[in-house]
């Protein structure tokens, strides 16, 4: 009897200490099909809205084009000034649409913010329905016009993103054809194997603290678009959280990653 005690003591402590040290799962995986909405991989808490970062550079795209502050995909060139916030060389250019996407230059989308003013920005964020829409920016410091992308007020779960993502293909966000078409053509896109091109956003940003704070040693990164192969699209957005400090952005892990692992996922659905 008591060795039975024993033993069950020692496989409930066991199993207890496993439970304790299952991982959590953070990140998402999320494939759709743009013409019914059908889901095709669902992997993840991708209802759970964190800071968009760089990935809000498609509808400030949308937003751009379609006010007309930006022309085409060359069209303006804004000078970087040293009072621009950048710690990166290659930002400390003159900047285009074009590069701005492709080198993801936030000096560029807020320059564009101010551009179109708090009003009409908020105009734009309701219109798109964009995640919770709150471009109040952090506590306090008025910065929302050029902050609240920025680990700040506006949120964004990926599926939602996965649902902009189909309303921008559908021509369903209320902008005009210029608007739709220059975004598109200003977009990064990358090869993968079996014949598909994604086009799309990264975003790379910090994990909150419990205090508030981002937890600088610990980065969240987003990879959103689409991916086409002959005539057949597929809307994806990639979510990844780190456990410990990585040297490389997040964002472009998440690029990497889903790169590599979509042709197969998209053979297995076909």
């Amino acid at each position: 009897m008591k060795t039975w005690l024993l033993g069950a003591a020692f496989l409930a402590l066991c199993t207890g200490a496993l439970l304790a040290e299952a991982p959590v799962v953070r990140n998402c995986r999320l494939l759709m099909d743009p013409a019914s909405g059908e889901i095709l991989l669902r992997e993840g808490p991708c209802d759970v809205r964190r800071s968009p970062c760089s990935t809000f550079k498609v509808p400030l795209a949308l937003m751009g084009f379609d006010s007309g502050v930006l022309k085409d995909t060359h069209h303006p060139e804004w000078d970087y000034l040293p009072e621009y916030p950048s710690n990166r060389p290659e930002e400390q250019i003159r900047i285009n649409p074009t590069s701005w996407e492709a080198i993801s230059v936030v000096w560029y989308s807020q320059k564009l913010t101010r551009a179109l003013g708090l009003k009409t920005f908020q105009k734009y964020v309701d219109q798109f329905q964009y995640g919770n829409r709150d471009l109040s920016g952090a506590p306090g410091q008025n910065n929302g016009l050029t902050n609240a992308w920025l680990q700040t007020s506006l949120l964004i779960s990926a599926d939602e993103q996965a649902a902009f993502v189909r309303k921008l293909l559908q021509r369903k966000l209320g902008v005009s054809s210029h608007a739709y078409e220059m975004t598109e053509a200003v977009l990064p896109q990358f090869p993968a194997e079996d014949g598909w091109t994604l086009t799309g956003k990264t975003g790379t940003g910090f994990q909150v603290k419990a205090d508030g704070t981002p937890d600088r040693k610990k980065q969240l990164g987003w990879f959103i678009g689409w991916a086409t192969k002959g005539e057949r699209r597929v809307i994806f957005v990639e979510f990844i959280m780190d456990d410990i400090p990585q040297e490389t952005y997040a964002g472009l892990r998440a690029r990497t990653g889903l790169i590599k692992a979509l042709p197969g996922l998209l053979a297995k659905k076909r």
